[in-house]
C-alpha cells in the first residue's frame, strides 16, 4: 500500500496533482483546499500522505485504482472519518473539503449545521448525518494550527486568508459559476494582483472587474 509519496509536482488541476517520483509519475486526486496549498510549489519537491482506493462499479467490471493525497497525516486521518458518514464517500467528502481541516472540523463540533450545508456536494441532510456521527470525534482536528504556507496568501487576504478565499469559491458557487470555473476566477486575480482583500466581497468585486 503506498501510504506516502514524495517527489517532484510537475503539474497541478482542478482536482488532481502529478508527482514525478522516478521512474514513475504519480496522480493523486486531491480536495480543492490542497490545490490551493500547492499552487506555489510546481517544480519543488512535495511531500503527499496517500489513501489508495478502487473507483468504479464491480458489477460494470470497471475498477480502477485511484490515490487521494494530502498535505498532512491528520489532514488525511480527518478525510477517512469524514468519508464514513452514510452519504458522504471519497467523490463528495473531495468536493466538499473547500475549507480547512480545522474549520470544517471546528463547524461539526459546534453543530453549525447551516456552515455544513454550505459545502459543495453537502446539504442540510448530509450536514446533519456529519455532525450526529462525528461530533464526539473531531475535537483535535478543529485544534490543528493553521499550516505556515498559508502565510504565502497573507498580503493579499489577512490573516483569514482560507476563509476570504474559501467563503469566495462558495459564494461563485452560489452565483451560478461551475466549480472549475471558480478556481480558474480566483486564481487569476490572487496570481495578478497586489491589492490586499480584507473580505470575500472585496476579492468577488475585483473577480468580475478582472472579468469585464
Amino acid at each position: 500500500m503506498i501510504v506516502k509519496i514524495t517527489g517532484v509536482l510537475v503539474a497541478l488541476y482542478d482536482e488532481r496533482a502529478i508527482i514525478e517520483a522516478p521512474p514513475f509519475e504519480y496522480e493523486t486526486l486531491i480536495p480543492e483546499f490542497t490545490r490551493r496549498q500547492l499552487q506555489g510549489e510546481l517544480q519543488k519537491t512535495i511531500s503527499l500522505f496517500t489513501i489508495e482506493y478502487i473507483d468504479g462499479n464491480p458489477g460494470q467490471g470497471r475498477l480502477t485504482p485511484r490515490l487521494l493525497g494530502f498535505l498532512t497525516e491528520v489532514e488525511r486521518e480527518f478525510f477517512e472519518i469524514f468519508c464514513s458518514v452514510d452519504g458522504v464517500g471519497v467523490k463528495k467528502a473531495l468536493r466538499a473539503m473547500v475549507r480547512p481541516v480545522r474549520e470544517i472540523a471546528s463547524a461539526i463540533e459546534e453543530q453549525d449545521v447551516k456552515s455544513l450545508s454550505r459545502l459543495p456536494g453537502v446539504g442540510p441532510a448530509t450536514a446533519e448525518r456529519i455532525v450526529a456521527k462525528l461530533r464526539r470525534k473531531v475535537p483535535k482536528f478543529a485544534l490543528m494550527a493553521a499550516r505556515p504556507n498559508e502565510a504565502e496568501l497573507v498580503s493579499q487576504c489577512g490573516s483569514d486568508v482560507s476563509d476570504v478565499v474559501a467563503e469566495t469559491f462558495e459564494a461563485l458557487l452560489s452565483l451560478g459559476h461551475g466549480e472549475a470555473e471558480a478556481r480558474r476566477m480566483i486564481d487569476s486575480v490572487l496570481e495578478g494582483s497586489k491589492k490586499k482583500f480584507k473580505d470575500s466581497a472585496d476579492l468577488i468585486q475585483a473577480i468580475y472587474m478582472n472579468n469585464r
